[in-house]
């Protein structure tokens, strides 16, 4: 493989829509790139996503990687009616049978990304949970005991990486200490390294242990580490922390660089040429066709002058080729997409992980019940998928009884609902976490307050029910997917007791 090559495979790139543009097509027959991510955008069906993916490995000069964010829970971009729907990490940790249900939930994933030619999931997230205005990690965490955490991921990349898709652990070496999102500005996190090593590399140690096959790096600044670069561009983080204290020995790869954090601070030559250096075998760009193309041909002219080793770059395709090898592309199967079994765990462990947190079930139906669902609550731009509503349609199905979908900023919607809930005995509210968005949680004190009696619904993170005492009843699900907005009805309504555990600390 020429210079040209080495360098196109260590890069991994995005673009729009539901066919690849044909620049990527040539990209891929050139060499010049060796993986491609995608993106919710670039799903619309089954089918279609099939047909996609089988181009792009058609069109690729060497053996190509697909990635995609699918972990479950609110981040999924391979959603119903196509794909199953699997509840995520604070979900799974909060069911008794957190272990297995792990296993079983991305065996699902696993099995479905490769039915479609996928073979790399930028999954588990390991971060903890340490600050509850976190807008990133949320429902996406296992929680905050690290030896748990380091559990269910082992479980998850086992069960990944058996249906031959690749495994990532993310955000290396974690950002749940920071109230940040990292897609909107860089974070600095002064943690001590003792608390790096006691407690947020744990995780990490657990899955190393169990052979995951790569680890992506976060756009956060640890002054303990390396006051002048975030990790994703640091030496001392990826080759004397990753490589060095932890001996990981697999493939090493950034989280998107046009993320603002990174994008705001450095140019696509500067962080290409930096994030090489650093250690990175596989940098991403997601988005901008002008972004890649600069950072490709500036890390070219880097090593062509000698700024970066060559040694460097064999090194990386090192890592890619023994990564590639193990999640090489099988015969596509799409009749394993959404079958029977895949449902049917997918909502064993929805109920699994709903708890009740304060209150009685079920709810009485024979007095006035208003149903109002606050929905669209991005929590951080990673979410794609801007109407997370669904609630209301699926207590209107299982109840007869009418119910409210509103947006936290439409404030006419909003007097429609308050005038709604004082004419009722009870209203049900359900919350998207509220607890960092003011205005949801002004809005929620009003409805609860509206009615003589009032449930709570919280289908993300569970601290709403902390920042809204006056909830008399309060159930937690952790999450929105599918089964687990048909969970929390069927709690509701008293078809089974609620039985999990929050896995975090709720004051």
């Amino acid at each position: 493989m020429n210079l040209h090559d080495q360098i196109g495979q260590m890069f991994t790139v995005g673009f729009d829509g539901f066919t690849a543009p044909d620049h990527i097509l040539d990209w891929l027959r050139d060499g010049r790139i060796g993986g491609i991510i995608l993106f919710a955008r670039n799903v619309e069906s089954a089918e279609q996503l099939a047909e996609l993916t089988q181009t792009l490995h058609t069109a690729a000069k060497y053996p190509l990687t697909i990635s995609i964010d699918q972990e479950g829970g609110v981040i999924a971009k391979m959603r119903a009616p196509s794909f199953s729907e699997i509840p995520g990490a604070m979900a799974l940790a909060s069911s008794a049978n957190g272990e297995a249900n792990a296993h079983a939930a991305y065996n699902i994933i696993g099995r479905e990304m490769k039915a479609v030619g996928m073979n790399w999931d930028f999954a588990p997230a390991i971060d903890l949970t340490y600050n509850r205005q976190n807008p990133t990690v949320g429902t996406r965490s296992f929680g905050s005991d690290p030896e748990s955490i380091g559990a269910l991921a082992t479980q998850a990349v086992k069960a990944l990486q058996a249906n031959g898709v690749a495994a990532c652990a993310k955000h290396f070496p974690g950002l749940g200490d920071t109230a940040i999102d990292t897609h909107v500005a860089l974070a600095t996190l002064n943690a001590p390294i003792e608390q790096l090593l006691a407690r947020d590399l744990i995780p990490y140690r657990a899955v190393i242990a169990a052979g995951i096959a790569s680890i992506m790096t976060t756009h956060t600044v640890y002054t303990a580490l390396d006051a002048d670069y975030p990790a994703t561009l640091s030496g001392v983080v990826i080759n004397r922390m990753l490589r060095g204290e932890l001996g990981y020995e697999g493939l090493i790869i950034s989280d998107c660089m046009e993320m603002k954090a990174i994008a705001d601070n450095y140019t696509p030559a500067e962080y290409a040429v930096l994030g090489a250096l650093a250690g990175l075998d596989v940098i991403l760009v997601s988005h901008t066709r002008e972004a890649q193309a600069a950072a490709f041909d500036a890390l070219l002219e880097a090593v062509e002058s000698g700024r970066v080793p060559l040694a460097r770059i064999e090194q990386a395709n090192a890592q890619i080729k023994r990564m590639k090898e193990m999640c090489a592309v099988q015969p596509y199967d799409l009749s394993v997409l959404r079958s029977p079994d895949a449902l049917e765990t997918g909502q064993r462990i929805a109920r699994e992980g709903v708890y009740l947190l304060r209150g009685t079930l079920p709810v009485d139906l024979t007095q006035r019940v208003v149903c109002i669902e606050f929905a669209s609550v991005l929590d951080s731009t990673v979410v794609e998928r801007g109407n997370m509503a669904g609630f209301a349609k699926r207590w209107n199905e299982h109840t007869g009884l009418s119910a409210m979908s509103i947006r936290v900023d439409d404030d006419d919607r909003f007097a429609e609902a308050l005038t709604a809930a004082q004419g009722a005995d009870c209203v049900l509210v359900t919350t998207r976490s509220a607890h960092i968005s003011e205005k949801q949680a002004r809005k929620a004190h009003a409805l609860l307050a509206a009615a003589p009696s009032n449930v709570l619904v919280a289908l993300r993170n569970p601290f709403d029910g902390t920042i809204l005492p006056e909830a008399q009843t309060v159930i937690c699900t952790s999450g929105d997917s599918e089964p687990q907005l048909i969970a929390a009805v069927e709690a509701l309504l008293g078809l089974y007791p609620p039985t999990g555990l929050p896995p975090v600390t709720l004051e």
